[in-house]
C-alpha cells in the first residue's frame, strides 16, 4: 500500500511541476500553494517511495535532478537565449526545473537521512557483504 502512496505521490509531484512551472514561466499567476504540495509530495516519496534497494540508485538519480537546477550561476541567461527560440521557453524549462527541485529535495533529504542513520546505528558501518 505504502508503495501505491508513494507512487502516486511521484507522478502527482512530477503533474504539478510541470504544471506550476509552465504557468510560472508563461508568466501566469502560479497558485502559492502549489511549492507548498511539492515539498509536501517530495516528504511523502522519500518516506513510502525509496526501498533499501533503491536508495543508491535514488539519491544519483536526485543529485543530477538537482545540479540541472543549480548548474549555472546565470539562469537568466539561459532563459533569454532559449527565449530567442521560442517566446517564453527558457523561463518555461527555468521554471520547470525550479519546481522539480522543490519535489525533489525533500524526498532526497530523506532518503539521505535514511541512510545515514542505518550507517551510523550499525557497529559495522557500512557493510561490504565481505568476509560473509
Amino acid at each position: 500500500m505504502d508503495q501505491k502512496i508513494g507512487g502516486f505521490a511521484f507522478i502527482a509531484g512530477v503533474l504539478i511541476a510541470l504544471l506550476g512551472g509552465t504557468m510560472s514561466g508563461l508568466g501566469m499567476a502560479e497558485p502559492g500553494w502549489i511549492i507548498v504540495v511539492l515539498v509536501i509530495l517530495g516528504l511523502i516519496v522519500g518516506f513510502m517511495n525509496v526501498s533499501d534497494k533503491e536508495i543508491t540508485a535514488f539519491l544519483i538519480a536526485a543529485i543530477a535532478l538537482l545540479s540541472i537546477n543549480s548548474a549555472t550561476s546565470d539562469k537568466e541567461k539561459i532563459s533569454n537565449s532559449l527565449d530567442l527560440l521560442l517566446p517564453n521557453l527558457g523561463k518555461v524549462i527555468v521554471n520547470i526545473t525550479n519546481h522539480i527541485a522543490a519535489f525533489v529535495a525533500p524526498a532526497a533529504l530523506i532518503a539521505a537521512l535514511t541512510e545515514v542513520y542505518k550507517i551510523a546505528s550499525t557497529p559495522e558501518g557500512i557493510k561490504t557483504g565481505k568476509g560473509k
